[in-house]
C-alpha cells in the first residue's frame, strides 16, 4: 500500500450564518491526511499513521478516513486531544491558528520495527507534525528504518505560526529532504524555507543529496520538477473555478503518487528510471486532480469516479501496469 505518516485535524472553515454573523464549521483536514484520503479516493490501497484521538473530533477524522477508504491499522488512537485548526483567508491564501499542544498527533511514537517496509510502495511524511519534538524526531526514526526499502516522500508544507525558532527548523526540513526520494514543497514553502526563488539551483543540491525527483507547485502558474535523468519538466495549471486552495498541494502530492504507482515508477529504481515522457503524465494528472479540489470548498479531494476517463488513458499511456495486482479500471467522469 502507500502509507501516508502525520498528521490529521479538524479544520474550522470560516462560514456566516443566516443573520450575517461570522461562523465556523469543523471539517476533517490534515496535509497528511488529505494525501491519504486523495491516494484512497483514487483507488490506490492506502494507509495513514500516526495520532489520532478518540475524542468527537478524532472520531470525525477516522469516520471520514474510513469513508475514503484509507485503512487505519497503523494509527494509533489515545484519549489525547484532537489538533484544532481556524482558517482564515488572505487574498485568497489559507492562512491558519493552530491549537496542537498535546494532542494525539504530536504525542505519537514510533516504535522500530512495527512495518514491514518491503510491503510499502511508498511512505508520504510532512506537515505540522515535523514542527517539534518529539514527533519530528519519531518521524525521522522512522523515515530512516524505512529508506532502505520503500521510497520516501515528503513536503514540508510549512507553517509559519507553529514555527518558534525557524533555523532550527529549516535546518530540520533540510534533514527529511535530505532523506527523501520525492521531494514536494510550493513556491510559498520554498520563499519561507529559503528565500527568494532560485528553484533550480535547490533541485540540485536535493538530488546530489539523494532525491531523484524535485517538485515546486505554484499555484495558478503551475508546476515545475527536476529529475535526475529526465531532467526538467514544467506542467500548466489546468482552468478551474477555484472556491479555495485548501487542501490543493495535498491532492497534487497524493495524486502524484498515485500516478507514478499507476504507471510502475513508484519503487526507487524505477522512480530513478521514469521517462520525461512518463513524468509529465504524472504531473499532469497531479495538476488536474488539484484543480478539482481547489474548485470545492475545503480539503475534499476527488473520487476517481469523478474524474473523466481520458485523464486516465493520458496517465497511463504505453506504460506497463503494476505487475502486484491488476489496474483498476477508470470509470466515466460525472
Amino acid at each position: 500500500m502507500l502509507l501516508s505518516c502525520g498528521d490529521a485535524l479538524i479544520d474550522f472553515m470560516p462560514a456566516s450564518t443566516g443573520d450575517g454573523r461570522d461562523a465556523y464549521i469543523p471539517v476533517v483536514g490534515g496535509s497528511c491526511l488529505n494525501v491519504a484520503v486523495t491516494m484512497a479516493r483514487l483507488g490506490a490501497p492506502t494507509g495513514l499513521m500516526g495520532g489520532i484521538s478518540t475524542d468527537l473530533f478524532g472520531q470525525m477524522i477516522a469516520d471520514h478516513a474510513q469513508r475514503s477508504g484509507v485503512d487505519l491499522r497503523y494509527a494509533t488512537r489515545s484519549p489525547h486531544e484532537t489538533t484544532l485548526a481556524f482558517v482564515h483567508f488572505i487574498a485568497g491564501e489559507p492562512h491558519y491558528v493552530f491549537y496542537d499542544d498535546g494532542t494525539a498527533a504530536q504525542r505519537w511514537t514510533y516504535r522500530s520495527g512495527a512495518i514491514d517496509f518491503t510491503t510499502i510502495d511508498a511512505l508520504h511524511v510532512g506537515s505540522t507534525t515535523l514542527v517539534n519534538e518529539p514527533a519530528s524526531t519519531e518521524t525521522l526514526t522512522m523515515v530512516d528504518d524505512a529508506r532502505g526499502s520503500t521510497t520516501v516522500s515528503f513536503d514540508p508544507n510549512c507553517r509559519p505560526n507553529l514555527v518558534r525558532d525557524k533555523a532550527l527548523y529549516a535546518a530540520r526540513m533540510d534533514s527529511f529532504a535530505k532523506r527523501a526520494h520525492i521531494v514536494r514543497m510550493s513556491d510559498v514553502d520554498f520563499d519561507f524555507l529559503y528565500g527568494g526563488d532560485d528553484h533550480e539551483s535547490k533541485a540540485a543540491a536535493l538530488m546530489e543529496d539523494g532525491a531523484s525527483l524535485v517538485v515546486i507547485t505554484r499555484g495558478e502558474r503551475g508546476t515545475s520538477a527536476w529529475h535526475r535523468s529526465a531532467g526538467r519538466v514544467d506542467v500548466a495549471t489546468p482552468p478551474a473555478r477555484v472556491v479555495d486552495t485548501v487542501g490543493a498541494g495535498d491532492s497534487f502530492q497524493g495524486s502524484l503518487l498515485m500516478a507514478l504507482r499507476e504507471i510502475n515508477r513508484i519503487a526507487p529504481d524505477a522512480l530513478a528510471t521514469i521517462s520525461t515522457n512518463e513524468l509529465h503524465r504524472a504531473l499532469t494528472f497531479a495538476a488536474a486532480c488539484a484543480a478539482v479540489t481547489c474548485s470545492r470548498s475545503g480539503a475534499n479531494p476527488p473520487h476517481r469516479h469523478e474524474l473523466d476517463v481520458g485523464l486516465f488513458e493520458a496517465l497511463l499511456g504505453d506504460s506497463p501496469s503494476p505487475s502486484s495486482e491488476p489496474r483498476m479500471p477508470p470509470h466515466r467522469g460525472v
